[in-house]
């Protein structure tokens, strides 16, 4: 999608601070952080939000969410906790129209969030 944010990062257009990349999944450090650690997890391939999941392959799903473990764990963020979360929808705080995972970590958090 030519006017997606994060299909633009993809393909290298707009510049991100990379900490993660295979051939299905990107992570990145979020430019407007909420935590110490905050990363945004996006597939490759475009699809606008988690109500379309389908749309991907079972090894892209599974990738999106290995690669969640893998990272967190690479950065010790189980040993005090962390926070993945992804908003569908502009009532539920999606800014960009891609899905993405956000982790946040090296702070508390508060439930019920928001």
């Amino acid at each position: 999608m030519d006017d997606c944010l994060f299909c633009r990062i993809v393909k290298k257009e707009i510049k991100s601070e990379i900490v993660f990349e295979n051939d299905s999944v990107l992570i990145f450090k979020d430019i407007n952080p909420k935590a110490p650690v905050h990363l945004l997890v996006i597939p490759k391939r475009h699809i606008a939000d988690i109500t379309e999941i389908d749309s991907l392959s079972a090894a892209e799903s599974y990738e999106i969410l290995s690669s969640i473990s893998k990272t967190a764990l690479e950065l010790g963020l189980e040993k005090s906790g962390f926070r993945v979360v992804t908003n569908t929808g502009v009532g539920a705080g999606q800014s960009v129209a891609h899905l993405h995972f956000h982790i946040l970590g090296k702070r508390d958090f508060a439930w019920p969030p928001g």
